[in-house]
């Protein structure tokens, strides 16, 4: 299944949306996956650490020396595998004030300093803390395996080897969505009144290894299944992108892996996938190994109350539902 929303207005108390049903989102159509980015970045790490003799269990200081041993963090103790698990004990950085450069675009070595300039919350392995830093980190990893500015690497390890030619990663600067776009829309009120800004155009590197990809609802989905079904990693990486830490409550079945969740479908069963949320755009992909699938998005993204139960109902509503 996909789904779009555009021009739509959320009722967060009933989880519904008034959709202007006479312009529907197409499966081809370019937007900004956000944080379904991380797990681009993660395939390109897994692959390049195999290719390479290269450890996730290794520390990143054995890789990136000096790069995360700052501000108490200790870079002999987190692994590349805490980093793509969200597990190294960076917090989430929810106000970046990265330097810019003077043409407005981030380096990843500028995000990564931003985003350790909070002390740890806890110790590496110990628990789940979502931060864009981990991602950042990886990205400086990749170039440092192949010489390439991150989004060249993935672009060569991942987009274009799966045969995804509707999936980009812009390079700092291009700041364009391309053709056929969906314009995203943010959503914020002052006072009493409510206004939808147009997030469209968006410098890319602002989230860069954690959230730069632009793509369709069609090739997400492709992506997706292609790694579930076996095609994108060797056997023995997705076993390890697989190995999850349990996210909720004890029990539920849901996890984070190496740049993956596992989802506890309500009908029995599990879905992998991700989702994501950057100005203008909130989406998610989740797809099951018996070949159901549905990837979603809206162009009407709030800065406060994200849809996002309303979005996971949508999804798991489409993978539980019986074929007539």
């Amino acid at each position: 299944m996909y789904a779009g929303t555009r021009d739509a207005s959320w009722n967060l108390s009933t989880g519904t949306a008034t959709i202007n049903t006479n312009d529907p989102i197409g499966p081809d159509e370019y937007y900004r996956v956000g944080s379904q980015s991380k797990t681009f970045t993660a395939v390109a790490v897994l692959k390049l650490t195999e290719a390479n003799g290269i450890g996730l269990d290794d520390p990143i200081e054995q890789h990136l020396p000096g790069v995360v041993s700052v501000n108490g963090y200790d870079g002999n103790r987190i692994t590349i595998r805490h980093l793509l698990q969200h597990t190294s004990g960076i917090p989430v950085n929810g106000l970046p004030l990265a330097q810019a450069r003077p043409d407005g675009s981030y380096t990843l070595a500028a995000l990564v300093k931003d985003g350790l300039r909070f002390a740890p919350a806890s110790q590496p392995g110990a628990a789940f803390q979502y931060s864009n830093t981990n991602y950042e980190i990886l990205g400086m990893l990749i170039e440092k395996i192949t010489g390439l500015p991150v989004h060249q690497a993935v672009t060569q390890q991942v987009i274009q080897p799966l045969g995804l030619a509707h999936t980009r990663f812009p390079a700092p600067t291009d700041r364009a969505v391309p053709s056929p776009a969906i314009h995203g829309y943010r959503g914020t009120r002052i006072g009493s009144f409510f206004f939808w800004l147009d997030g469209t155009a968006f410098e890319p590197s602002t989230f860069y290894a954690s959230g730069a990809v632009i793509s369709t609802l069609r090739d997400m989905t492709a992506f997706y299944q292609a790694i579930v079904d076996g095609t994108a990693l060797s056997p023995a990486n997705l076993t390890e992108m697989e190995k999850t830490f349990e996210l909720g409550q004890p029990g539920s079945g849901n996890g984070y892996g190496l740049g993956m969740l596992k989802i506890a479908l309500p009908c029995g069963g599990t879905a992998w996938g991700h989702d994501g949320a950057v100005p203008g755009y909130y989406s998610q992909t989740l797809v099951t190994e018996d070949g159901r699938h549905a990837s979603v998005m809206t162009n009407a993204h709030l800065v406060t109350n994200i849809p996002g139960a309303q979005m996971y109902k949508t999804l798991t509503s489409a993978l539980c539902e019986t074929p007539s």
